[in-house]
């Protein structure tokens, strides 16, 4: 059986009314694929990719074949496929709505050595093809909407990379270490995100200004900082901006010269930050 992407997948059978199927990819992840669909009717034929699938349902369930068994899945359970895996996919009565992904096996191991404290060289295995884990689910659902909806590309890469963090840690074959202290190189990154706070920084530039892997950044930094990189990103923001409010300057100047997406993004996490928006913060201070 040829393997084929999962827009190849999609095209074998077009869909009806009713039907959705959005496919997108993911930059900082060297264009990884992602679906967000709701089927009625659609079904797969038998396929296989090389790359793993891993996503949950939202509404209704999905019927399919894979590891020589029937496997049904709904709401607040993660699927998983292995690279190679041969399935197929169809819809139970009512349809069903679902988030999947089609990360690599290199990307799979790169997190996995986080974890593992060691080098993986073999493909990360899951026992069980279907877990019910609403936590987790909801995890995975949150990463997948915001690189969707794209805009706060770090807020995406972190939230994936935490989603499948989880997944690897509570439904892989894979043994977990505990995390040491991490201060000096946490204290980089700081010094980093202080010095570049306006620029479109990602994990891969952070981690590489202090030696350790993106997911281990992620769990040293949250450690000795009680915040993600990104919350502490945005939080450096917040104080820069506050400070250019206070001297008068427009919020809308204001969010683009301290590396906000927009204004609207400026005013969310000014007002949750602070209680009120920039631009009351601002009019507080010119009078």
């Amino acid at each position: 059986m040829d393997l084929i992407t999962q827009g190849e997948a999609l095209a074998q059978n077009p869909l009806l009314a009713g039907e959705r199927a959005h496919l997108f990819t993911a930059r900082r992840f060297d264009g990884l694929e992602f679906l967000a669909a709701t089927f009625r009717t659609h079904a797969y034929a038998p396929h296989a990719h090389d790359t793993y699938a891993i996503g949950t349902i939202e509404v209704g369930c999905e019927i399919w074949n894979a590891r020589g068994r029937r496997l049904h899945a709904t709401a607040g359970d993660i699927v998983f496929n292995h690279p190679l895996d041969i399935h197929d996919g169809a819809p139970s009565a009512g349809g069903y709505r679902y988030r999947m992904s089609y990360p690599t096996v290199e990307l799979m191991r790169e997190i996995a050595g986080s974890l593992s404290g060691r080098e993986i060289v073999g493909t990360p295995f899951f026992p069980a093809p279907v877990a019910h884990d609403p936590e987790g689910a909801a995890l995975f659902g949150a990463a997948h909407r915001l690189l969707e909806k794209g805009g706060d590309a770090l807020a995406g890469e972190e939230a994936l990379l935490r989603a499948y963090a989880w997944c690897l840690a509570r439904h892989a074959d894979l043994s977990v270490r505990g995390l040491g202290r991490e201060g000096g190189p946490v204290a980089q990154v700081r010094a980093l995100m202080e010095a570049r706070f306006d620029e479109d920084l990602s994990l891969a530039d952070l981690a590489r200004g202090c030696g350790l892997p993106r997911h281990h950044l992620i769990r040293a930094f949250r450690r000795e900082t009680g915040f993600t990189p990104h919350a502490y990103l945005v939080d450096i923001r917040v104080r820069r901006a506050r400070e250019r409010l206070r001297r008068g300057e427009a919020p809308g100047e204001v969010a683009v010269a301290t590396g906000f997406c927009d204004q609207a993004h400026l005013t969310r996490a000014f007002k949750a930050r602070l209680g009120v928006t920039p631009g009351a913060f601002r009019a507080a201070h010119r009078s």
